[in-house]
């Protein structure tokens, strides 16, 4: 077995076993490029929570829009039943069914209305991005 070589720091600088800057720059856009791909991956995360809540918040709102339209039906029918008998039974019967339907539609939209709520903007990419391009102008100072 023969010793480590010792190195001479009398040496010139071109013996040293220093990097080359193509290792550094490749080094560097490695670097880079596994930085991207997790910002990426991060943006994509949260923005597809907020997209799954605001898709939910439409599904209601829309849900609510059928039932008003039909809700309304009931509400026509049921006071064309009131002026041509004057009898309760029949258009209460419609009225219960329309305040009962304009109630659910009401319901619906506050569900939407919270789930739109939560729709956000990517915080956390975008703190990361902004110390990530902090950083890339530090470094090239």
């Amino acid at each position: 077995m023969t010793a480590p070589k010792q190195l001479n720091p009398a040496a010139p600088a071109s013996h040293r076993a220093e990097p080359s800057i193509g290792s550094l720059v490749a080094e560097a856009s490695s670097n880079f490029s596994t930085l991207l791909h997790g910002e990426i991956e991060l943006a994509k995360l949260e923005v597809k929570a907020s997209v799954k809540n605001a898709g939910t918040g439409a599904g209601m709102f829309a849900a609510a829009a059928v039932l008003l339209v039909f809700s309304l039906t009931f509400g026509l029918i049921a006071l064309a039943e009131g002026l041509v008998a004057l009898h309760l039974w029949r258009w209460v019967a419609y009225l219960i069914v329309f305040g009962f339907l304009v109630l659910l539609a009401l319901l619906l939209v506050w569900v939407g209305i919270r789930k739109v709520k939560r729709v956000k903007a990517p915080q956390q990419t975008i703190e990361t991005t902004k110390d990530t391009v902090t950083a890339l102008r530090q470094a090239t100072k």
